[in-house]
């Protein structure tokens, strides 16, 4: 599924969206209880102070003037609309993650159409940020949760706020019961977020390094793995097993280039399960850590 920022950029918006027929030519009033215009409101859409609904007569002060101050996300959204259904709780729980980094501006489409008119709302769900009164962003359709928290930190970001990603609670869950040696329950965990995000990188790395721990178990003499992988080159189970003693024990080059020797000389299904091997050792590496590239361009090499 693609990144929620692609779609619509600031200039694109910029002449897409017409807010000028919902302006008031005089700045909105304060609300009762001399409130700041800016100030979270009660949320009839939830308990959280940070989602609030709006509506054509609130949109001024809700929307145009809040976001003076601090990033609005409106959510188009209809009863009838079961993918806004999936989309609007991750947003809700966001939102009040956030703490008031931003707002989320629940806008239904069917009792506000001039609004839905005004932002060109084709279809639903459709969010869009706003920050000083413009928009700067927007995106169509249900989004992984890890997108989402890419795609708001940006927002904050343009509104010139702190950019930090908010930590991921699935994925802290799962690391906790990684350190605290629970690997049925943090192989649970990180298959679950892989099954709710497609391709987290964090997920991968965390079965991953659950993979090796296994593989690992019952092995006490390091030296001895080594040694019967010297004494038996084309024995696939020794060599990978070889690979990972290296691999924990600082030589990640090495058993980086053991596998890749041992794609070499393989081919069929043997040479796909050293690749796989391979892969998810580079799963567990930093992706920035200039062996894991020179190892991933000598694994091409070796396969084509």
């Amino acid at each position: 599924m693609r990144q929620p920022n692609p779609r619509m950029t600031a200039a694109s918006l910029a002449g897409a969206v017409d807010l000028s027929a919902l302006r008031s030519s005089t700045p909105a009033a304060a609300p009762a209880g001399g409130e700041p215009a800016g100030a979270p409101t009660p949320a009839a859409a939830g308990s959280s102070p940070y989602v609030i609904d709006v509506t054509e007569a609130t949109f001024q002060n809700e929307i145009l003037q809040r976001s003076l101050q601090t990033p609005v996300v409106i959510d188009f959204w209809a009863e009838w609309c079961q993918p806004c259904k999936q989309l609007s709780p991750v947003l809700e729980k966001l939102a009040g993650e956030a703490d008031g980094a931003w707002i989320l501006a629940k806008i239904d489409i069917d009792a506000n159409p001039r609004l839905a008119q005004a932002f060109r709302v084709q279809s639903i769900p459709f969010v869009m940020a706003i920050v000083n009164g413009q928009p700067v962003d927007a995106f169509a359709g249900v989004q992984p949760e890890a997108n989402l928290r890419q795609w708001l930190a940006a927002v904050v970001k343009a509104a010139g706020g702190e950019a930090e990603l908010p930590a991921d609670p699935r994925l802290a869950d799962a690391d906790d019961k990684l350190q605290a040696g629970d690997l049925d329950g943090a192989e649970a965990a990180y298959k679950a977020m892989l099954a709710e995000t497609p391709g987290d990188g964090n997920a991968t790395s965390g079965l991953a390094q659950i993979a090796l721990m296994r593989r690992l178990e019952g092995v006490t003499d390091g030296r001895e793995v080594l040694a019967k992988a010297e004494a038996a080159p084309a024995d696939i189970d020794a060599q990978t097993l070889a690979a990972d003693v290296e691999f924990v024990s600082g030589l990640a080059d090495q058993a980086f280039a053991r596998l890749v020797a041992l794609v070499r000389r393989t081919s069929g299904d043997d040479r796909n399960r050293v690749r796989t091997h391979l892969l998810e050792l580079f799963a567990i590496a930093p992706p920035d850590d200039p062996v894991v590239n020179k190892a991933r361009r000598d694994l091409t090499n070796a396969l084509f």
